[in-house]
This record gives C-alpha cells, sequence and structure tokens, in this order.
C-alpha cells in the first residue's frame, strides 16, 4: 500500500509506471476513491467543491462508475495525497471510499428518495 495519508483505508488505489523513464507525466498515477454524500444525491456545489482541490493536487479526471457509488478521482502523485485527504477531510467534511477487504462504503439512509 501506499504510506502517508494518515488513517487512510482501502480509498487509495496505488499505481507506479514500471518504465517511468518512458512516461515521466504518469510515473505516479494513483486512484483515489471518494465516499459518496449520502444518500449518493451530487448537489452542484459539492461537485465544484471536490474538483477545485482535485484539479490542484491531481489530474482532473473523474469516473463515476463503480459498484461502491463511489467517486473515482484518477491520476494523482504520492506526494499529493495527503494534502488532497486534508482538503477533502477538513475543508468539505467528506472521507476516502473504500473497496477490496477493508471497510466498504457504507450505505446509508436514502435521504431525499425516503427520509424526507
Amino acid at each position: 500500500g501506499i504510506v502517508g495519508v494518515f488513517g487512510y483505508g482501502g480509498g487509495i488505489v496505488g499505481r507506479y509506471a514500471d518504465v517511468p523513464e518512458q512516461f515521466p507525466g504518469v510515473e505516479h498515477f494513483h486512484t483515489v476513491r471518494v465516499a459518496q454524500p449520502a444518500s449518493k444525491y451530487y448537489p452542484t456545489e459539492n461537485l465544484r467543491g471536490l474538483m477545485n482541490p482535485w484539479e490542484k493536487y491531481g489530474s482532473g479526471m473523474t469516473n463515476f462508475h463503480g459498484s461502491t457509488g463511489d467517486i473515482i478521482l484518477l491520476g494523482t502523485r504520492t506526494e499529493n495525497l495527503e494534502p488532497f485527504f486534508w482538503d477533502l477531510t477538513h475543508d468539505m467534511g467528506q472521507d476516502l471510499g473504500g473497496s477490496g477487504s477493508n471497510l466498504r462504503t457504507p450505505a446509508n439512509c436514502l435521504g431525499e428518495s425516503r427520509c424526507e
């Protein structure tokens, strides 16, 4: 796993190029899974708030396909993981998602669908 993100679980998928001298722009290209907002409703403010630090620390590329419902952020360097995680948790109040044998992203109240 990747060391350096305090308290992280399965939300960081580490990827390194086997031949970094041939692909220097993607010698580190880690994937970050971000837990979805409650009930999986994505307000515009939430998405814009997430993209600002992702463009600062990552590639700006996303993938919204996944069985966990997490937001998948593609492509960042190792040294950017902890600053991004700090902004994510402290400024936005969100957390990393999960995968593998670690805690999976929890499903919770359907919010706008049922609880109101």
